[in-house]
This record gives structure tokens, sequence and C-alpha cells, in this order.
């Protein structure tokens, strides 16, 4: 119901986070409120703080895990719309609100001619949430073509623009997840496209995927040649279980759980003669990541003896993808139980410590 302290804002009580996520899980929010303004956030936040309460920041509730207690405090899920462009030369800066969608975003680039974020398609939630951890896939980072980010800031309620740079982009990482968390809301993305580009394709499995099904080269600059690296990236996704389908009790999950670890030269050549060492016959899978070697988390959780597929009790691995953990009707505190076990096996097994990629609130 609506609570009677606040008239500029619908703030609600006891409302269910579960059905915000796309895992579904998660108990009630203790105060609910949707942001479909800049003032909106604005009011929430003044809302939050003459009560002392928690914020907490939702968009598409795509990488977050929620307690099975709820979260004590104010969600604020973040609904803003609108997108504008403004052409540069030969190429096109796009504004984003950021409650937009952002596979419906990806997806209006394509119509339009415009190039950058091909390869991101599929990935579900909010545009606002992308910069946060620089969301990527397929070879492809946001923080390629990301100009500029909006934000207010939680206690002071000032709205400041920060530039690429100013963001301090890393792998799956920003400020906005390291120094500056939860500081800021975010409010709007502005991406810079090229209008009429080429796809660029570097990631190893999507290059052999259209290399097997699409004439790329044949096809016109612009939206032919995007909405094919669309289309493959879509289908690649789906195997995968990592879009959002109701249909599919593999896809309620916050898509990968761990992060690929990179770690130094000398360290994967320890890692690799303990690998060796054991009896092993199988190549250790590797990735080039500058200096530094990455090596697929995927492959360590199955080494480690959780194959696609393994269930405990009502959660387990995702038959399609071994770094998504899946929700088949259990609860937030299966889940972490699981993926602890997950971590601590691998450690155990080849001294690698994985890093959760979801952000979990506690209560």
């Amino acid at each position: 119901m609506t609570s009677p302290l606040s008239t500029s804002i619908d703030v609600k009580h006891d409302v269910s986070l579960s059905s915000l996520t796309t895992i579904g899980l998660g108990g009630n929010a203790r105060y609910f409120v949707a942001c479909r303004t800049v003032d909106h956030i604005h009011e929430a936040l003044k809302f939050s703080h003459a009560r002392h309460l928690r914020t907490q920041v939702l968009g598409g509730g795509s990488n977050v895990l929620f307690s099975d207690e709820g979260f004590n405090g104010l969600v604020c899920r973040i609904e803003l719309q609108g997108i504008s462009l403004v052409d540069q030369d030969d190429d096109v800066v796009v504004t984003v609100a950021a409650g937009e969608e952002w596979d419906s975003f990806v997806q209006q680039c394509i119509t339009k001619h415009l190039a950058g974020v091909e390869c991101l398609s599929g990935i579900p939630g909010f545009v606002g949430a992308t910069p946060i951890q620089n969301v990527g896939a397929y070879g492809q980072d946001v923080r390629d073509s990301i100009v500029s980010v909006k934000a207010m800031n939680r206690t002071t309620l000032e709205v400041i623009t920060f530039s690429n740079s100013d963001c301090r982009f890393g792998y799956r990482q920003s400020r906005f997840k390291a120094e500056d968390i939860d500081r800021y809301v975010i409010t709007e993305v502005a991406f810079k496209l090229r209008k009429y580009g080429r796809p660029e394709i570097r990631y190893p499995e999507l290059q052999k995927f259209i290399a097997s099904t699409t004439d790329l080269n044949a096809l016109a600059d612009g939206e032919p040649a995007l909405r094919s690296v669309r289309d493959a990236v879509l289908t690649l996704r789906r195997r995968k279980s990592m879009v959002v389908d109701s249909n599919d009790p593999n896809a309620r999950s916050v898509g990968s759980f761990f992060m690929n670890p990179t770690i130094t030269a000398d360290r994967f050549a320890e890692v690799r003669g303990q690998w060796e060492r054991s009896g092993a016959k199988d190549e250790m899978p590797t990735y080039p990541a500058g200096d530094k070697v990455k090596l697929p988390a995927a492959w360590l959780v199955e080494q480690a003896g959780f194959p696609r597929g393994y269930r405990r009790g009502r959660v387990g691995v995702s038959q399609n993808h071994s770094l998504a953990l899946v929700n088949y009707g259990g609860t937030t505190r299966e889940l972490l139980d699981l993926a602890t076990r997950i971590q601590d096996a691998v450690r155990e097994r080849f001294g690698i410590i994985l890093e959760r990629e979801p952000v979990v609130i506690p209560p």
C-alpha cells in the first residue's frame, strides 16, 4: 500500500523483490518507490535521508541478489525513459535515460544503422547499470562507446557528469563499483556510435559461428551487417540460456555468476604446472589480457567438480552454461551456499579465488 509519509512520490510498503529480479529470489522491501523522473530520485533520497534508511538502487534486477529476509530500507527502482541523438560527423552521440531496457536500446541502434553495441545484444537489465560493471560480452565492452555518465550524488543530491576516463573502467569494473560504490545514482549514459559502421568481431567463438553461417562481407554496411551479428549473438546466448526467457528454466539466473580471473604470467606458470602434475592431459585454456593471462571461470568451475546440470537441492548449475547458477525454486541462502562451495573447490584445486559478479544485498 502507499505510504502516507510522502506526498510527492508514491512510496509503497512490503513490496516483493523476487518478481523484480531475473533470478526470482528475495524477500520484501520495507519501502519501495519507482522513480520515473530525476525529481523522483531526488525526493526518494530525501525521503530516505529523513528517516535514516538504507537505500538500494534497482534497475532491471539482472545482476543482483536480495536476501530471503528482504531489504529493511528503501528500494529505489530507476525507470527514467528517453533517448536523444546528436550527429557528430561520422558518429552519433546517443544519450539514453538510465531506465531504458538495454537490449531494446541495442535493437534501436541497429535499426538506425549505428555500430558499437551490436555484440552486446541480449544482455538483460537497464542502461543505467551498464557503466557500473563495464558490461561486456563477445569482445565488446560499454567502455568502448561510452562518452559520459550523468549521476546524482546520494548524499548531496548534486548531479555530476563523468567523462569516459573519469569512470575509471576496468574488466567488469568502474569507479561506481569500486571506490564510489553506493555513492551515486546513474541517471543517463551517452554513447558515441558509428553511422553505417561495420561490426568488429573480436571474440573467437563469435567469429567461428558467423563464418559458418553468414557471409558477413557480402552484407551492406549499417543495419544489414549489424543485424546479422545481433542474430548470431542472440543465437549463442539462447543456447547458453543467457537471455531472459520465462519458458526456459535455466534462464532463472543472474547470468555469469563468477568473473574470469586474470593472473600474472608467473602465477599462471605455477597453476599450469600444478595442473599438469595432477595427471591432466587437456591443455589449460587461456585468453590474452595485456601482460597478464585470463582463465575461463567456466572451465575452472567444471574442472572443480561442478559440471553443467549439477543440482544441489533447489538450486544448481545451468544445464547450458557452467557459469550460471540457477534458481529451481530455492532460496538466496541455498544459492549462495552453492556459490561458496564452488569457490572453495576452485581454490582448493587451482589456488585461484573466483570473484562473484552479481551484487549481493544484505537485509
